[in-house]
């Protein structure tokens, strides 16, 4: 069974296809035109073992914004089309990352509850073009149309960079195991029966 999404997703501000399996191998292409953008989705990708092909034609020229967000919007609903009914899964994932002076905590629970709980380090605004207060906007985009459960914690950090990368590796690692399939699970993993 190959757990796979695609979402193609056209507004006025942006074109863009997302395509995920989550049983892949961590082959990522990418290409949003937001270039530190395109190296954060590859993170994502290759360190929780997603293959993801990604392509956006947004408004740059107004900004960065719509295309960002909208990219967030069709990987969050790819993500959640890949999980289909959850069955069989962990469903929670954690993980505490380092990447040199930066400690990021990740917890994940594919809830089918839409939250997010984010906080980090002052750091400075921009990476390059990349306006570094979209961070959090893109989390909440997944987060909502992913419908799970997301916490991140920047517990130490100060390079801007830094800072953005390890919450991708964060995250990429809890959902990693989050997705996994639990040899002791049957069925669903909710009292409820329904994720």
């Amino acid at each position: 069974m190959s757990r796979k999404g695609r979402v193609a997703r056209t507004t006025k501000e942006s074109d863009v296809l997302v395509e995920v399996n989550l049983d892949g191998t961590g082959e990522v292409t990418v290409d949003t035109g937001v270039p530190f953008f395109d190296h954060m989705l590859s993170q994502l990708g290759k360190h929780g073992a997603f293959d993801l092909t990604i392509k956006t034609k947004g408004d740059i020229s107004v900004d960065e914004h719509h295309t960002i967000e909208d990219t967030s919007l069709a990987l969050g609903a790819a993500f959640k089309e890949a999980l289909g009914d959850k069955s069989g899964i962990r469903r929670y994932g954690d993980a505490t990352l380092p990447l040199d002076e930066v400690l990021v905590r990740a917890a994940v629970d594919l809830s089918g509850r839409p939250y997010l709980v984010h906080s980090e380090t002052d750091i400075a605004p921009m990476i390059g073009t990349y306006d570094t207060t979209l961070t959090k906007h893109i989390w909440e985009s997944f987060v909502n149309s992913s419908d799970i459960t997301l916490h991140i914690k920047v517990l130490e950090g100060r390079n801007a960079h830094h800072v953005v990368e390890a919450q991708f590796k964060a995250v990429a690692r809890a959902l990693r195991d989050a997705v996994a399939f639990d040899a002791k699970s049957v069925g669903i993993p909710s009292t409820k029966g329904v994720l």
